[in-house]
């Protein structure tokens, strides 16, 4: 009774060592606790090092990896990731800069020979690759009757319209030889019903798209013709004697047009019209000539100029240098070209100077009589533009082939090909990998001689590169490794 009455006058005493009791029993817990972590640790600790000195160096290297791997954070991954990437990127940067440069240096080039072009300077060395083909590759196209007097091909070089003096026009196919349309001559007094022409053809020309076709006579007319079809389309009527020279400015449809009466008419294709007259020249006109620029150059015969015509400034630059008749011209590029003549020369001229850059007199030799040789005449020249290849023809049984020196300033004779009778024309292809020779038994202009072993038509001449050379070992080399 006394127990219960004595906890009972003391609750606060009681309460209180139960408190302690409690605060006892947790700090007991938690020193419990501490003191097991402890002998944990320092058993991990022993083990550990026990570990370490029983283990191998490789043990160690991975652990040292692992510490590594683990020492790493967030942001050092990031940024390692962040560098590869860079790296990544500045390779790809590197490979596109360096497809960019070759890239810029083709457009570079080919933007340089356009330029050089335009001002009339561009020369490709091809002259030195060339080597003369074989007899048996030579092709000859026969269908004209008479003569061939003129001759173009398509700037596609697929095709060849040739004219002669049997009044015909014939369109040919390259690859094949076959003929593909022809446009036979009429005779005197049908040219009100006879589609073509009546009288002897004496020049041609061809518009850089391959669209017209225009051809002149000895009747004073110049016919336009649809390239594709043969079909007539206009018919142009305006010199006072026969039509012998003709020449399309290249990327236009502007027709320049030149004749025995000593002037040139410019016309336009398209419109179907006359344009203006050009006059200075004091003999019949035997050749003409056109590229780009808004002017041509001309031959003039037996006044023995040559005459560049600048068609915007109403203007002509006068050059002498032959010593008697110029029969033929082609320009090599805006600023070159070659001219031959009836005293036997070949003549390189730069419209920057009056006289010729190089001459070779005699260049076909001399022919004739013993005691009465004469030069042989140079009937047709040829140009690969903007090359340094040139041709001429005769009538000694042979087209020459020339290469022109740095900065046309020379003239050396490349190699001759064997062909029989009067070379009136003479084109390269476009390509530069045939070359076109109109042949007849007698001269464009005139009946002066005749060589009835000739045939008349066009041979068509490949223009054959040199292979590539293949280093060969040298004897004493060969002596050294069999020893």
């Amino acid at each position: 009774m006394s127990f219960f009455l004595k906890n009972k006058g003391n609750p606060k005493v009681s309460s209180a060592k139960e408190k302690l009791h409690g605060a006892g029993r947790k700090s007991d817990g938690d020193g419990g606790k501490r003191s097991k972590s402890k002998l944990s640790k320092r058993l991990n600790e022993e083990i550990s090092s026990d570990s370490e000195t029983e283990s191998d160096p490789v043990g160690k290297k991975q652990r040292r990896d692992g510490e590594e791997e683990i020492e790493e954070t967030a942001q050092e991954k990031k940024l390692r990731l962040a560098k590869l990437y860079l790296d990544q990127l500045r390779e790809e940067e590197e490979k596109r800069v360096e497809d960019d440069a070759f890239e810029s240096d083709l457009i570079a080039g080919r933007l340089q020979e356009d330029v050089l072009e335009q001002r009339g300077k561009l020369q490709r060395l091809i002259a030195k690759e060339l080597v003369p083909p074989e007899a048996s590759e030579i092709r000859l196209l026969r269908g004209h009757k008479l003569p061939v007097t003129c001759l173009v091909i398509t700037p596609d070089d697929k095709h060849i319209f040739s004219a002669a003096k049997d009044c015909s026009i014939i369109k040919w196919d390259v690859e094949s030889g076959k003929k593909l349309h022809k446009v036979p001559g009429g005779r005197k007094g049908t040219e009100d019903r006879h589609v073509g022409h009546t009288a002897h053809v004496l020049c041609m020309a061809i518009s850089s798209d391959g669209k017209y076709l225009a051809t002149g006579d000895m009747n004073k007319l110049i016919m336009i013709w649809e390239a594709a079809t043969c079909k007539r389309l206009y018919k142009f009527t305006g010199h006072r004697g026969p039509v012998s020279g003709l020449a399309f400015r290249r990327g236009t449809h502007d027709l320049y047009s030149a004749s025995h009466d000593r002037s040139i008419k410019v016309w336009n294709v398209d419109e179907n019209a006359y344009v203006e007259t050009l006059f200075g020249h004091q003999d019949a006109i035997t050749g003409l000539d056109c590229l780009s620029r808004e002017r041509c150059v001309t031959a003039g015969g037996r006044d023995r100029t040559v005459r560049v015509w600048k068609i915007a400034e109403e203007s002509q630059l006068v050059f002498h240098g032959h010593e008697s008749s110029i029969d033929c011209i082609q320009l090599i590029n805006e600023e070159h070209m070659v001219t031959g003549g009836d005293d036997g020369s070949v003549a390189v001229w730069t419209v920057n100077k009056k006289k010729p850059l190089t001459t070779v007199k005699l260049a076909h030799g001399k022919c004739g009589d013993p005691g009465l040789e004469q030069p042989c005449w140079v009937s047709s020249v040829a140009a690969l533009i903007n090359s340094d290849t040139v041709a001429s023809g005769s009538h000694n049984s042979k087209v020459q082939l020339w290469k022109c020196g740095q900065g046309y300033r020379g003239l050396e004779p490349l190699f001759s090909i064997p062909l029989v009778g009067f070379v009136n024309s003479l084109k390269f292809a476009n390509s530069g990998k045939f070359l076109v020779a109109g042949v007849g038994q007698e001269h464009r202009l005139g009946r002066w001689w005749r060589q009835k072993e000739a045939k008349n038509g066009l041979y068509i001449i490949p223009l054959k590169r040199k292979d590539p050379e293949v280093p060969t070992t040298t004897e004493p080399e060969v002596e050294q490794e069999e020893r």
